[in-house]
């Protein structure tokens, strides 16, 4: 009886433990995205992380946190992440009207990207394709921007 006493107590002091420690973790957690491939360097990076599929990949009002940087600026970080999966689209918006521009058929003219560089067939990817794992302090990925058109 005793023996079982103590495990209850270990397991329960453990979770107890891991709960603590993940809540104290989550609001300290920072991602940085490296930003690769650039064409030119006019324009902006307009970057969007997503926690869900909700609003993935094209709308940015619906993204957790959305940010743009110089063109010529290789990297961005989002600081004060919870601990869990996201995914991240970069548009290269090289004219700065606030959109990724798209030719015949829909046709991107302008850089794109996303977290974990899926193949790009016909559409864009779904976020389970994309996501990654934020699960400890500081989280690096890299994003190769591709160009169609």
């Amino acid at each position: 009886m005793r023996s079982s006493s103590i495990g209850l107590l270990l397991v329960s002091t453990l979770a107890g433990w891991m709960v603590t420690s993940t809540a104290n973790a989550a609001p300290n957690s920072r991602l940085t995205v490296e930003i690769g491939g650039l064409r030119n360097q006019d324009g902006t990076l307009c970057l969007s992380l997503f926690s869900s599929e909700q609003g993935f990949p094209n709308q940015s009002d619906r993204a957790l946190a959305f940010r743009c940087i110089q063109a010529g600026e290789t990297s961005a970080t989002f600081d004060q992440l919870a601990l869990g999966r996201y995914a991240v689209a970069v548009i290269h918006d090289a004219n700065n009207d606030g959109k990724l521009n798209t030719g015949f058929l829909g046709i991107p003219k302008e850089g794109f990207g996303f977290s974990r560089n899926p193949r790009i067939a016909t559409r864009a990817p779904n976020f389970r394709d994309t996501a990654f794992l934020v699960s400890r302090e500081s989280t690096k990925i890299q994003i190769s921007l591709k160009y169609l058109l």
